[in-house]
């Protein structure tokens, strides 16, 4: 199992909120359930106590994620460092369902928990993936998206470390109202510049033009 894939654990749960719009898809046990995708024998273990639960640690999370955003790297750290003291995992080698061409086992490392709930289990995997991220790529490859007012998780995984948006969408719309901003600037800036070309010679034909109404011609 990539550690991708165990990042992502904290990614998810983060973005069940979204504080500046008032939403909040965590509040019930079958959303809790839903964030553990695949891994069906964990979301079993999912309990009505583990929404309260499982929001404490997102709380928790996001703060990992602001600290980051914000370039306090230190803070950052022991927020998560936190998390991994309370949430521990035991590193094993694994090769389950994954065979090379000669079908011998494929063998990756494991995050193995042994939670004594849900809760315990999602966020040993979350905390310990997201430490994963933070030591391979940076601190600062954790952010927040900049399409006010999502705020949403992300992971920069880009080469450049130029990613600023959680998705698409977000940084589309984040385009389009600069664009929209700069031609409201521009259409209220004083002193803007004068027409030139074909527009400042209409203009100059339409200053210049005197209308001659009927019987009103001098003598």
């Amino acid at each position: 199992m990539e550690l991708a894939y165990y990042s992502d654990y904290a990614v998810r749960l983060v973005n069940t909120e979204e504080p500046a719009r008032g939403k909040d898809t965590l509040t019930s046990v079958e959303a809790v359930r839903a964030l553990f995708g695949g891994n069906q024998s964990a979301a079993r273990r999912a309990t009505d106590a583990d929404v309260t639960r499982f929001r404490a640690v997102r709380t928790r999370l996001r703060a990992v994620f602001e600290a980051a955003d914000s370039g306090d790297e230190t803070l950052a750290v022991d927020l998560l460092n936190s998390l991994l003291l309370e949430f521990p995992v035991s590193p094993q080698v694994s090769g389950h369902d994954v065979r090379d061409d000669d079908g011998r086992p494929l063998w990756h490392m494991h995050l193995a928990d042994h939670p004594s709930n849900a809760t315990a289990g999602y966020a040993a995997i979350a905390a310990m993936g997201l430490a994963f991220h933070l030591t391979e790529y940076g601190v600062d490859r954790l952010g927040l998206c900049e399409a006010a007012p999502c705020r949403n998780a992300y992971l920069d995984t880009s080469t450049n470390r130029s990613r600023r948006y959680c998705s698409d969408r977000c940084a589309t719309r984040a385009n389009v109202a600069a664009y929209r901003a700069r031609k409201r600037l521009e259409t209220t800036r004083p002193g803007l510049p004068e027409k030139t070309g074909l527009a400042a010679e209409k203009a100059q034909r339409s200053s210049l033009q005197v209308e001659r109404r009927p019987g009103l011609s001098g003598r």
